[in-house]
């Protein structure tokens, strides 16, 4: 049962089936108890009709005034059959029949009270029998006498398996229509779902790069994160297509001149100085530009990395690397700020910034974080030389440095910048309060 549309078809019929097994057990079961209470009033009617026409002398003989009130007790083989007994149970009346010895209508009554049963003769035959209990008073005394009708059960069955089949055909007929009434709204409310399948196999067939069109909330969520993810995956190829075709440009120029100094008749020397400064600028361009490629980017779905903790991880490792300058650093950064993205992104962006702080400063570095008009603002002051105006945007570029004499490559502030833009962030070099530079990093808060 692998199709979601077959487990919830089966599961609706068999829900439904439940339902018209229960339904026809409940009703066929009220028919039967008002059949039943029909027959228990029909046949006190019978009593009634019985005791109206009777009579009683004065030394209690029972007998009859007129005929019969129901010509059809008189009638043998009819079903319908009675008989009267006095105090002691001896009949004193009955119709001609072969229930006249049968002891469940030769059972004495107390006077006012009365009884229904259904009962089984010696025969194997059932009856409804209805008995009432009377005292006949007269003026010489009192005698008792029940009264008793018995109706054979052939026309109750017979009624209840009528009324059985009418309910199984009605019940099936309609259990039916709505089995495939459900069956088409099953259909229609996962339209949706089919419509999600057949754009994701458009998107594998790549006639198509996003899932289009509108859906139901339920799954708006799910589309709207596929199609985030989708972006996240094509711009991370782009990223990948242009840090290749950057890097091959970026290298033609140290390989020609590395070929030009080769064929040329300059001293050995000059030739080992030349190579030195191309291969030197040749891995900073392949470090560069592998950085830039690693860079995840913001994704569409995953949980937030908590700030403060890689914050501390890494003025930690720091501290050790520049153990030598007792660096004093400051963390005033909330335990529950969070940053939406790659873990590995977070510590590249700050570890960069982190680290250059912590190179430039003379004893104090501050790094703190808040949440400022829905964006999540990181910043790592330092008590440095700090940044001239001028050079805060030149600084940013791939392969600049300040000073050529700390060694480094000029990379870790270009990486940083990218990373927070492919974050749609970016990146801020100021004055410091501490009165060296001041890093501000800006990203969507999530």
């Amino acid at each position: 049962m692998r199709s979601l549309g077959f487990r919830l078809t089966f599961a609706a019929g068999a829900v439904l089936v439940i339902f018209v097994a229960l339904s026809a057990f409940a009703l066929e079961r009220a028919f039967r108890d008002s059949a039943r209470s029909s027959r228990e009033e029909r046949l006190l009617a019978q009593v009634y009709l019985l005791m109206a026409a009777s009579e009683v002398d004065d030394t209690g003989r029972f007998s009859f005034a007129d005929d019969l009130p129901e010509p059809r007790l008189g009638t043998v083989g009819i079903g319908l059959y009675a008989t009267v007994v006095d105090g002691a149970g001896k009949p004193v009346w009955h119709t001609h029949s072969g229930l006249a010895d049968e002891p469940a209508l030769n059972t004495a009554v107390a006077p006012g009270a009365r009884r229904f049963e259904q009962v089984t003769t010696s025969s194997g035959d059932s009856y409804f029998v209805q008995s009432y209990g009377v005292r006949w008073t007269t003026p010489h005394g009192a005698f008792p006498f029940t009264f008793t009708v018995a109706e054979d059960l052939e026309a109750y069955d017979r009624q209840l398996g009528v009324y059985r089949r009418s309910l199984l055909g009605w019940l099936g007929a309609m259990g039916v229509l709505l089995l495939v009434a459900q069956w088409f709204t099953l259909r229609w409310g996962l339209r949706p779902l089919k419509r999600v399948a057949d754009e994701l196999t458009a998107l594998e067939s790549g006639r198509q790069t996003r899932i289009a069109g509108e859906y139901p909330k339920e799954l708006e969520r799910l589309t709207s994160n596929l199609n985030t993810l989708l972006a996240h995956e094509h711009t991370r190829q782009q990223r990948y297509r242009d840090a290749l075709a950057d890097l091959a440009h970026s290298l033609k120029t140290p390989l020609a001149v590395l070929r030009g100094a080769m064929r040329g008749d300059d001293a050995e020397a000059t030739k080992a100085a030349v190579v030195d400064a191309q291969v030197e600028q040749m891995d900073r361009i392949v470090g560069y530009h592998l950085q830039r490629a690693a860079t995840s980017g913001r994704p569409g779905i995953g949980a937030a990395v908590a700030v403060r903790p890689v914050v501390e991880r890494l003025t930690g490792a720091l501290a050790k690397v520049y153990a030598d300058k007792a660096v004093k650093s400051g963390i005033e950064i909330d335990t529950g700020l969070q940053f939406r993205g790659d873990e590995g992104d977070l510590t590249e962006v700050l570890g960069n910034v982190i680290d250059n702080a912590y190179k430039w400063c003379r004893s104090q570095v501050r790094i703190g974080a808040a949440v400022t008009d829905g964006n999540l603002v990181l910043t790592v002051d330092d008590d440095g030389p700090g940044i001239a105006e001028a050079e805060a945007k030149r600084v940013l570029e791939r392969g600049v440095r300040t000073d050529e004499t700390v060694p480094g490559h000029g990379l870790g502030l270009a990486v940083s910048r990218d990373v927070a833009a492919s974050y749609g962030g970016s990146i801020e070099i100021g004055r410091s309060p501490l009165g060296g530079a001041a890093v501000r990093l800006t990203f969507p808060a999530p």
